[in-house]
């Protein structure tokens, strides 16, 4: 179970990264200052994002097709740390 959920969030993240580097290509196709400030200024990619949607709607949204894998190997993961002999504590003394 261990594995299956790492390789759930390594398939999550390697998306991540591929679609991730495509929107940065996107960013510096455009320009050298929106390339730099996609990388280092705060929720400007966001804003590149919205306000190019045309350019970069492909890739933003292949990137969302690595949430379930990310989410679902985290689930994986918290499971099997728990294992069958764990028990929920429902009140505070």
């Amino acid at each position: 179970m261990d594995t299956l959920a790492l390789v759930c969030v390594v398939i999550g993240f390697i998306i991540l990264l591929f679609y991730g580097i495509q929107l940065i290509i996107i960013a510096f196709r455009e320009s050298t200052a929106w390339g730099l400030m996609y990388l280092f200024v705060p929720l400007a990619n966001l804003y590149y994002v919205i306000t190019r949607w045309e350019k970069c709607k492909s890739p933003f949204l292949k990137s969302l097709l690595a949430l379930p894998f990310i989410f679902l190997g985290f689930y994986l993961i918290t499971t099997s740390i728990a294992g069958p002999g764990y028990e929920m504590i429902e009140t505070l003394p």
